[in-house]
């Protein structure tokens, strides 16, 4: 039985966004050691606070302060934190309602283990020492003894330089598996050979193969080879340099379809100014010493291929 191909993946991006009045207040309340909640038509205030009324739509902007104590409504034990989690060591996920509040925050509570967590604890707030205006300016919930509530005070949410956006990293590990139909098309690459599978039905052949027909929706299992040459159908131009990506912008990536596949594949046209780049080009793949895949495609220098010849796979 052939060795199962697997990877280590991550898809990664920042994700950036502008706040409105209510969201730069909170965070920036944060960032001052002040937690405020938006206090709706019926009188209830609601932390972490939201411009709009869950029930009934209503737009919301009265601003109050609550305490920086409260009292675990629920919770679960984390015995192992993955990476970039709020705590390194074993901690428990709560959900605190704090003291002038009717909703619970979501954060973690820093505790010696699950046997010291309990729903109705009485916690507080503790601090990140240093503070940006993000959630993460609480560092954590720590147990506090105290019984005492306190209520919610009206605050003008007006702070000197506030927080207006945020950026929030994104970000997915996971563990790709490749099926029978990838497995083949990636141990070809392997010997510098592209492979797709031909639909029983229409007779089309897909590369990358999936084992099935996206049209047809039938099994597929007969291997063509394909390429190696191809002709770029369409392209975009890359601007912004992608982290952890040693490519310098401009570049151009492309849809190229191979010699025989009816169905084109991504690639990097290189060997040729990124302006010169065309529909019809016709280009061969270059591949780095002992790479599994082309490092990129380059023009061969053949006439350009005629519109009719490629434009059913745009």
């Amino acid at each position: 039985m052939p060795d199962v191909l697997s990877a280590p993946l991550v898809v990664e991006f920042p994700f950036t966004r502008s706040l409105g009045p209510v969201q730069s207040a909170f965070l920036t309340g944060l960032r001052e050691r002040t937690v405020l909640g938006v206090r709706t038509g019926d009188g209830r205030v609601l932390v972490p606070p939201v411009e709009y009324d869950p029930v009934t739509a209503e737009e919301l902007r009265e601003l109050t302060e609550v305490a920086t104590t409260g009292t675990v409504t629920t919770w679960a034990w984390n015995p192992a934190p993955r990476r970039d989690q709020p705590l390194g060591t074993p901690f428990a996920w709560v959900l605190v309602r704090l003291d002038g509040a009717d909703t619970a925050l979501l954060h973690v509570l820093d505790a010696p283990g699950p046997e010291a967590v309990h729903t109705g604890m009485r916690v507080r707030i503790r601090w990140a020492p240093q503070r940006t205006g993000a959630i993460t300016d609480i560092a954590c919930f720590e147990p506090y003894e105290s019984e005492a509530t306190a209520e919610s005070t009206p605050h003008s949410g007006e702070f000197a330089d506030p927080v207006t956006g945020i950026v929030t990293p994104a970000r997915l590990d996971y563990t790709y598996t490749p099926g029978r139909a990838q497995s083949a098309y990636l141990n070809a690459l392997a010997e510098q050979r592209t492979v797709g599978e031909r639909c029983p039905s229409c007779r089309k052949v897909y590369v990358p193969p999936r084992g099935a027909c996206p049209t047809c929706g039938v099994a597929t299992a007969e291997q063509v080879e394909v390429g190696p040459r191809g002709t770029v159908t369409t392209y975009c131009i890359v601007n912004i340099k992608a982290k952890n990506l040693d490519i310098e912008v401009p570049y151009v990536y492309a849809h190229i379809a191979l010699d025989g596949a009816d169905l084109a594949l991504h690639g990097r046209i290189g060997g040729i100014p990124y302006d010169q780049v065309r529909m019809g080009l016709r280009v061969e793949p270059v591949w780095a010493e002992g790479a599994r895949h082309p490092d990129h495609y380059r023009p061969t220098g053949e006439p350009d291929a005629d519109y009719d010849a490629y434009k059913e796979l745009l």
